[in-house]
């Protein structure tokens, strides 16, 4: 069993340290190894049984039970595949519309050399990789939102 020295609190330092915030742990055990290899993997393992242990007891529910013999209306991919999925459904020419998704990417590749003379990262001084990033970011937004609409009004969103 190791034995601790108590606190000394007359002593001018440990005060100041205190008044401070600091110094709670000036006498005490060390962080490493007490604090890393034992109490730490025992509070994560601890949070994970808590997760688990909840999601056991209230599981969440994902939508209606699949139907083998009744399709869908209407099949749409994953949330992060709505922007592209809207180019094809917009784009008549199912060709063009490919091309416009392997553009999306080549189109990127590109930015960096856009603003490459200013080496500073705060986005005020680099109006060009800015107004890129904001206005793909608009029309990422616009065509995810969209997807979700049917075909007739997806390209204004409803709105007019």
């Amino acid at each position: 069993m190791p034995t601790f020295k108590k606190p000394d609190l007359n002593d001018p330092k440990l005060l100041a340290k205190l008044a401070k915030g600091m110094g709670h742990n000036y006498y005490g055990e060390p962080a490493w190894p007490n604090d890393i290899l034992y109490i730490f993997p025992i509070v994560i393992l601890a949070i994970i049984g808590l997760i688990a242990g909840l999601s056991v007891l209230d599981p969440a529910i994902l939508g209606e039970p699949a139907n083998p013999f009744a399709t869908p209306s209407e099949i749409l991919p994953e949330w992060y595949f709505y922007p592209v999925y809207q180019i094809l459904r917009i784009v008549p020419n199912k060709l063009l519309g490919v091309m416009m998704m392997v553009a999306i990417p080549v189109g990127l590749l590109f930015v960096p050399f856009l603003d490459n003379g200013n080496q500073k990262r705060n986005p005020l001084r680099r109006p060009v990789a800015t107004t890129v990033f904001l206005f793909g970011t608009a029309i990422a937004l616009w065509l995810g939102i969209g997807a979700t609409f049917p075909i007739d009004s997806s390209i204004s969103l409803g709105l007019f």
